[in-house]
């Protein structure tokens, strides 16, 4: 478990460390419903995605909590293979950016949220640090929405870089980009 401090007198510590994220889904979406403003729908299929996620061998998962144990933020993903779902949607947009490389021997950060309350204390940052440092790929990589967010900010302070933007995921209403980081990921000078 490593500790993170809050930010401010009136905002409590967090640990993040190991959690059961399929014992845990349904409070993890529900961060994730607020912070990503998803519906009661998306958050339903979005459960069943996490679950058959979860089942991979080599799936990893933390959580942050409160000394209360409430979850307010959580990291998973797993080893990247090409046959996966998210892998086939981003491999022509990375083949077109001479970035299909990134495909393999990668670890993908598959979804990360910290709940908006508890945002830009450093959480998202020891989340994304502490599960990427415990595997064995050379390199990361994820999507984000396609814009200039605090989220895409954090990224590029870690060493990610955009390998493809403006990828279109099926049924997702807006475009996302596909960043890559060698590993370790950097840390604050």
């Amino acid at each position: 478990m490593a500790a993170v401090s809050g930010g401010g007198a009136h905002t409590p510590s967090v640990l993040v460390g190991p959690i059961d994220l399929a014992a845990r889904v349904d409070e993890a979406l529900a961060v994730q419903a607020v912070a990503f403003g998803l519906g009661r729908n998306e958050v339903d299929v979005r459960r069943h995605i996490v679950l058959r996620h979860l089942e991979h061998r080599c799936a990893r998962a933390l959580g942050a909590t409160t000394a209360t144990g409430r979850l307010i933020g959580f990291v998973y993903g797993m080893p990247n293979e090409r046959g996966h779902w998210w892998s086939t949607v981003v491999e022509p947009y990375l083949r077109a950016t001479g970035s299909e490389e990134w495909l393999d021997d990668s670890f993908v950060i598959t979804e990360l949220h910290v709940h908006p309350e508890f945002q830009n204390q450093g959480i998202g940052r020891s989340l994304i640090t502490t599960i990427t440092d415990a595997v064995d790929q050379p390199r990361s990589i994820l999507s984000a929405i396609d814009t200039e967010s605090p989220a895409r900010g954090l990224y590029r302070t870690l060493g990610y870089r955009d390998l493809a933007r403006q990828v279109l995921f099926p049924s997702a209403p807006r475009p996302y980009a596909v960043m890559g980081a060698p590993l370790p990921l950097r840390r604050r000078a």
